[in-house]
């Protein structure tokens, strides 16, 4: 005979202690200090969104107008010119380096050779490397071999310094890979390239893709490395900024900036479930 134990009510005022204890608790340091750095480094942007709707060019806000968006769309060549050097130079590094750093990343992590540690040193030297002396090496070395400085050179340079980036990415997700997975395609009669294209490759997507955004924002936002070696008529959207604000800043770029953030949170939200669903399969 199993015989209920009694239960023991909490009185009305200890049930409020704690209570008052759980919602106290919702409201730690740490919580607080995230809140902090969320705000400090959202603020800029607000800022910046709000400023691009003010009709005046100075910080003294008027009143609403859209004046600066219908100048970027329709008085603005030159900044669109700017835009599409950038796009063009980060969308095809980011493909380059996309390609040459899975590769690599699969060839160090699945074979075994000789300089196996020194390529795996000398991949990570120009993240380490201060962006200056990536910038000088590159524009002498360009120099040596009398290579005119324009878009061909800001993309090699930039294929560059992107490689390291979109290895580490690749490298993180071959480590969690299951090797019985390869052993079985052998065992069924899959050549390397058959297991390099359906096994290996579709595993890596979601390295891959993560590795490919990576690039293109550092791309898009690089400016030291591409200030040297860029030439006439080869202006990126970064460098046109800052020749602009020499001047002042204009909202345009402020405009301009709403837009780039209103596409890249589009875009961000459109992949999202995608590499979900590439990470599950």
């Amino acid at each position: 005979m199993n015989i209920p134990f009694p239960v023991r009510k909490q009185p009305q005022g200890e049930a409020s202690r704690h209570a008052r204890r759980a919602y106290r608790s919702r409201f730690s340091l740490s919580q607080t200090v995230f809140l902090a750095s969320i705000v400090f480094l959202f603020m800029p942007l607000f800022v910046l969104v709000l400023y691009s709707f003010n009709e005046s060019k100075g910080m003294g806000w008027t009143r609403f107008s859209l004046v600066w968006y219908e100048k970027l769309f329709l008085q603005s060549d030159d900044l669109w010119r700017a835009f599409g050097n950038s796009a063009i130079v980060a969308f095809s590094s980011a493909g380059v380096a996309t390609v040459i750093g899975t590769l690599g990343a699969i060839g160090v992590n699945w074979y075994k050779f000789r300089l196996k540690v020194y390529v795996q040193a000398i991949t990570f030297l120009p993240m380490i490397l201060p962006e200056i002396i990536i910038g000088v090496s590159l524009l002498v070395f360009f120099s040596g071999i009398k290579l005119k400085l324009g878009l061909v050179s800001i993309f090699i340079a930039h294929t560059t310094f992107n490689l390291p980036f979109v290895y580490l990415m690749v490298m993180a997700r071959l480590d969690e890979f299951d090797y019985s997975i390869i052993e079985a395609a052998h065992d069924l009669g899959a050549t390397e390239r058959q297991t390099l294209l359906r096994v290996i490759l579709p595993a890596a997507m979601p390295g891959f893709i993560s590795g490919f955004l990576t690039a293109i924002t550092l791309s898009l936002e690089d400016f030291v490395i591409t200030f040297f070696v860029s030439g006439p008529g080869s202006t990126t959207l970064p460098l046109y900024v800052y020749s602009a604000i020499r001047f002042g800043v204009s909202p345009v770029i402020n405009a301009l900036s709403v837009v780039m953030i209103l596409g890249t949170v589009i875009l961000t939200y459109s992949l999202r479930n995608f590499l979900k669903y590439i990470a599950a399969k």
